[in-house]
C-alpha cells in the first residue's frame, strides 16, 4: 500500500460489543470473565497461563463438545465486579491501577502465584463484595510492559 493521496472512508468498529471464535471443549456461562488462548480463541478464565483477559460473557455457549471455532460468543470488554480471592492474594484498595490475575471465571488474585496465572485485567476498585475489574486485552498488556 502507498499513502493516502485523497479522504478514505476509514471503517470504524463501534460500541464495545465483541464476538470471538470459542475455544474446543469450553463451556462458558454468561457473566464470566472470558479470556483469549494463544491460538486467539475464547476460554473461560482459569488458573492457567498464556491467556490474557478480554472481557466479560454477554451470553452462555457450550462448545463442550466442539472444535475450536464451532461456537461463537459476544463478550463486552468494561470494567466488571469478580470476586476477590483469600489470604495472601487479597486484593486491597492499595493494589488499584495494577494488574490482577484470574483464579477462575470469577474469582481475581493479586498475584500471578509463582507464573501459575495470567493477566485478567487492571484493578479498577475494591469493595466489600468484590474487585471491580478494567477487562480489556490491550490495556492489561500495556500495563504489563
Amino acid at each position: 500500500m502507498v499513502a493516502l493521496t485523497s479522504d478514505r472512508n476509514t471503517q470504524q468498529a463501534a460500541g464495545d460489543l465483541r464476538t470471538g471464535n470459542v475455544a474446543a471443549s469450553q463451556l462458558i456461562y454468561a457473566g464470566a470473565l472470558v479470556m483469549r488462548n494463544a491460538a486467539g480463541t475464547l476460554v473461560k478464565a482459569s488458573t492457567a497461563t498464556g491467556l490474557i483477559g478480554v472481557g466479560r460473557a454477554e451470553e452462555r455457549v457450550d462448545n463442550a463438545s466442539g472444535d475450536a471455532g464451532d461456537k461463537q460468543l459476544r463478550y463486552r470488554p468494561g470494567i466488571y465486579r469478580f470476586a476477590n480471592s483469600a489470604s495472601g492474594d487479597l486484593i486491597t484498595a492499595a493494589d488499584i491501577g495494577a494488574v490482577c490475575y484470574a483464579v477462575d471465571d470469577q474469582t481475581v488474585a493479586k498475584t500471578h502465584a509463582t507464573n501459575t496465572r495470567s493477566p485478567a485485567g487492571v484493578v479498577d476498585d475494591v469493595d466489600d463484595l468484590g474487585v471491580w475489574v478494567r477487562v480489556d486485552a490491550a490495556l492489561t498488556k500495556a500495563a504489563l510492559s
